[in-house]
C-alpha cells in the first residue's frame, strides 16, 4: 500500500502541513503511523477524502466542533448538521446586514425606515433554585426592555447593569449611537464597584423594529423563529473557547471541573468589552433570555419545546423555571421571555 508523506498528503487534500499537524493533536484527522525516530507523519490515500471534507468546510468557516460532529455522523446526519450550520450563518449574516444598512444610512443622513411598528409581549422571572442561599441572578421585562444577568459578588450587581440599561431611551438616538450608548451604560454600571464584584449581562432593547442585543458573560439569548430555535449568543467562557478550538466535546464541556470559568463580564477592571448587535425583529419570533442556572440543566430540545407549545409568557417562564428545578436546582436561575407582536395602529 502506497503512503503518502505529511507534504505530499497536503498537497493533495489542501490542507496545510501545519494544519494536519493541529489536526493530528486534536484527533480529528490522525496519521496513519508516525514514524519513531524522525517524527514524521505518513498517511494512507483513503484518508484524502475526509481530509478534503475537512478542507472544505475550514474553507466556509465551520469551528473545528462541528467538524468533529460532521465527520463522526453518517452522510445524511451530517449533512443534515451541515444544514443547520448553515442556516444558523444566514441568520447571522442576516443580522450584519441590518446593521451595516442602518449604519450606513445613519452616515448619509437618512432617516430609518421602519418596516413596521412592532412590541414585546413579555414576561421574567428569577428563583432561588434548590441549593443556593441567597438569589444573584435578575430578571426583567417590559415592552421596551428585556434582559437577564447573573451577578456575583453582590446580589445588587446584576440589577444595576440592567437599571443602566433602562435609562437609555433609544428613540433619541441612530443605529450606531444606540449601540454606543448600550455599550458606555452598562460599563459605567460597574465602573465604580469593588474588583470581586461583576455580572454577566445578555439584554434585548426594542426601538420599532429593531433590537439591539447587548451580551457579555454565559448567560444567553435564543430566538424561536418558525418553530426553529437559535442560540443567538455565544458563551465567554473557557469551556466555549476549548469547544470551538476543537480541544473538547460539548459533552465533555457540560462536565468540566471549570466550566463555570468566565473569560469576560461587567467588571471594573475586566478588559472585555460586550458583544453589541442590532437586527431585525420579525412579528411571531419569541425571544428567550436565561440564566446559566437553566442552559446548564435543561437540555434545548426541552427549552424548544416549551417555547414551542406553551403559548402565554408566564405560563412559559414558569415552566421553564420548574424544569431546572426538577433537574436539581443547582444555581439561581432567572429567565425573560418575549412575543415580538405588531402594535396597536396609532387612533
Amino acid at each position: 500500500m502506497t503512503e503518502l508523506t505529511i507534504g505530499a498528503f497536503a498537497r493533495a487534500c489542501g490542507l496545510s502541513a501545519k494544519a494536519l499537524r493541529l489536526y493530528d493533536e486534536l484527533e480529528l484527522l490522525r496519521p496513519d503511523r508516525v514514524d519513531r525516530v524522525s517524527g514524521y507523519r505518513y498517511y494512507r490515500p483513503e484518508q484524502l477524502e475526509p481530509a478534503r471534507l475537512v478542507a472544505h468546510l475550514r474553507r466556509i468557516g465551520v469551528p473545528l466542533a462541528r467538524i468533529r460532529r460532521v465527520l463522526e455522523l453518517p452522510p445524511d446526519l451530517a449533512a443534515d448538521e451541515l444544514t443547520a450550520y448553515w442556516r444558523q450563518v444566514l441568520a447571522e449574516t442576516t443580522a450584519r446586514q441590518d446593521l451595516v444598512t442602518h449604519l450606513v444610512d445613519h452616515l448619509r443622513g437618512r432617516p430609518p425606515v421602519l418596516t413596521g411598528a412592532l412590541t414585546l409581549r413579555c414576561a421574567a422571572r428569577s428563583d432561588l433554585g434548590r441549593v443556593r442561599e441567597r438569589n444573584d441572578d435578575t430578571a426583567y421585562a417590559d415592552a421596551g426592555l428585556l434582559a437577564v444577568a447573573d451577578g456575583y459578588g453582590s446580589p445588587s450587581a446584576g440589577g444595576a447593569a440592567i437599571a443602566a440599561l433602562r435609562a437609555v431611551d433609544p428613540t433619541a438616538l441612530g443605529p450606531g449611537g444606540l449601540l454606543n450608548a448600550l455599550d458606555q451604560a452598562v460599563r459605567e454600571s460597574v465602573a465604580d464597584t469593588p474588583e470581586d464584584i461583576g455580572t454577566t449581562l445578555t439584554a434585548l432593547l426594542a426601538c420599532g423594529d429593531q433590537l439591539a442585543l447587548v451580551h457579555i458573560g454565559d448567560s444567553r439569548a435564543y430566538l424561536l423563529r418558525e418553530g426553529e430555535l437559535f442560540r443567538i449568543t455565544h458563551d465567554h467562557t473557557l469551556v466555549q473557547t476549548m469547544v470551538d478550538e476543537g480541544r473538547l466535546t460539548p459533552a465533555e464541556a457540560a462536565s468540566h471541573p471549570q466550566r463555570t470559568l468566565l473569560l469576560r463580564a461587567l467588571t471594573s477592571t475586566a478588559p472585555g468589552r460586550p458583544d453589541l448587535t442590532l437586527f431585525t425583529a420579525r412579528a411571531g419570533d419569541r425571544y428567550l433570555l436565561c440564566s446559566d442556572g437553566l442552559s446548564a440543566v435543561v437540555r434545548e430540545e426541552h427549552l424548544h419545546t416549551v417555547l414551542s407549545t406553551v403559548a402565554d409568557p408566564e405560563r412559559a417562564v414558569q415552566q421553564l423555571v420548574d424544569l431546572a428545578n426538577r433537574a436539581g436546582g443547582p444555581d439561581n436561575i432567572a429567565c425573560a421571555l418575549a412575543d415580538v407582536i405588531p402594535s396597536d395602529p396609532a387612533p
